[in-house]
């Protein structure tokens, strides 16, 4: 792309964490790929990092519980209004939009109003939840840039302009510690065993599963005594909500050590990202969810997927890993899936052999810089797509 050319002024909004990670990331790469940018945002630390105008903390958007949501109404209502007064003075070339579905969408219908053309990145996953929403991100965004490489034909069935610019935890899973070194850092031996015990981040899952997946460590100690078990530490998670694991004598990695990778000999994890890592890492696991009976059967009622785990739905939505949600996650039936995998008999090595088609299907990609290919076309561009 030509280092010659006129100024660009992109506006970014991320409202949560992974959304500030993965926004620094475009960043980065559109100063690589363009040497006039500047950058205004909603930003987070991250992104603060990388440097840009910060109009407003990623931290003001950030709400927890419905009572504390309710309350934050006036000022989110606010701070939108006040990032469309900023834009219609200052008329960004582009708007990148990080995520963050319900105040995103919503910034998006009003910016395209405003003449601004508008990079979705990270698609609503609405095949999965909230297909009723189709309407509003049709008039929210201009393109979308999907990571998961099935949204784009679901997405253009529904009229929108749609393209997979890979997945950032196939990145990033290939890189980091290999078992060996894994299994160094943690005092061990390559020989011994390793399970990686993975109860969730959010404080309702933490509640419900540290308990339980140290007594299933408990147990299957009982037929392995030389089995080690580790757990990690994300942001924002203390010890306190980590006790009943400690206290079973499970080790503890931090999140964001340098060269994190989890390759351990199996898993029992709780549904989320951390499944799909596994997977990437070629890690045989068994996925659990314990959760209100209310929440579960809205979930059953309103989910578009069969499974509940992002591996196991990308692999054309069947249970490659074992799935134990809700009455199902027993102590018993853990223990009966687990064993198998780490005694790495068929079980193992058939989840491992479906892990490969998984990684061939996500690739190698670098969604950051494609992102920011797109986004930079956009603005060069400088047309804003009509639609219904």
């Amino acid at each position: 792309m030509s280092t010659k050319a006129k100024p660009v002024k992109v506006f970014i909004s991320a409202g949560e964490a992974s959304g500030d990670m993965h926004a620094a990331g475009v960043m980065k790469a559109l100063e690589n790929q363009y040497n006039d940018i500047s950058v205004s945002a909603i930003a987070g630390p991250a992104m603060r990092e990388v440097g840009c105008e910060v109009l407003y903390p990623m931290e003001s958007l950030n709400v927890m519980g419905v009572g504390d949501v309710l309350k934050a109404l006036p000022r989110i209502r606010r701070i939108g209004k006040d990032i469309c007064d900023w834009a219609e003075h200052a008329q960004p070339d582009v708007a990148i939009l990080v995520d963050f579905a319900g105040f995103n969408m919503r910034l998006g219908e009003k910016l395209r109003k405003l003449g601004i053309p508008v990079l979705y990145y990270i698609a609503p996953k609405l095949w999965a939840w909230g297909h009723w929403r189709v309407k509003r991100l049709q008039r929210a965004q201009d393109s979308l840039a999907c990571i998961l490489p099935f949204e784009p034909k679901w997405f253009a069935e529904k009229s929108i302009d749609a393209h997979y610019v890979g997945n950032p935890s196939a990145l990033a899973c290939q890189h980091g510690w290999s078992q060996e070194q894994l299994k160094q850092k943690l005092g061990m031996s390559i020989e011994t065993p390793l399970l990686a015990l993975l109860p969730g981040s959010r404080r309702s899952e933490l509640t419900i599963h540290a308990g339980l997946l140290a007594k299933v460590y408990v147990r299957i100690k009982e037929q392995f005594p030389a089995l080690v078990a580790v757990t990690t530490r994300a942001p924002g998670v203390t010890d306190l909500q980590l006790k009943p694991l400690l206290d079973a004598g499970v080790q503890v990695l931090d999140r964001l050590d340098d060269d994190y990778a989890l390759r351990a000999d199996a898993a029992i994890a709780v549904s989320g990202t951390a499944t799909l890592e596994l997977a990437l890492w070629n890690v045989p696991t068994v996925l659990v969810y314990k959760s209100s009976a209310f929440t579960i059967w809205l979930a059953r009622k309103l989910v578009g997927t069969t499974c509940a785990g992002l591996a196991n739905i990308l692999l054309d939505d069947k249970p490659v890993m074992p799935e134990l949600i809700q009455e199902q996650a027993t102590l018993d039936a853990m223990l009966k899936e687990v064993l198998p995998l780490l005694k790495k008999e068929d079980a193992a090595i058939q989840q491992q052999s479906s892990f490969d088609v998984l990684r061939q299907r996500l690739g190698q990609s670098n969604p950051s810089e494609a992102a920011a290919t797109m986004a930079l076309q956009m603005a060069l561009q400088g047309a804003v797509k009509k639609k219904s």
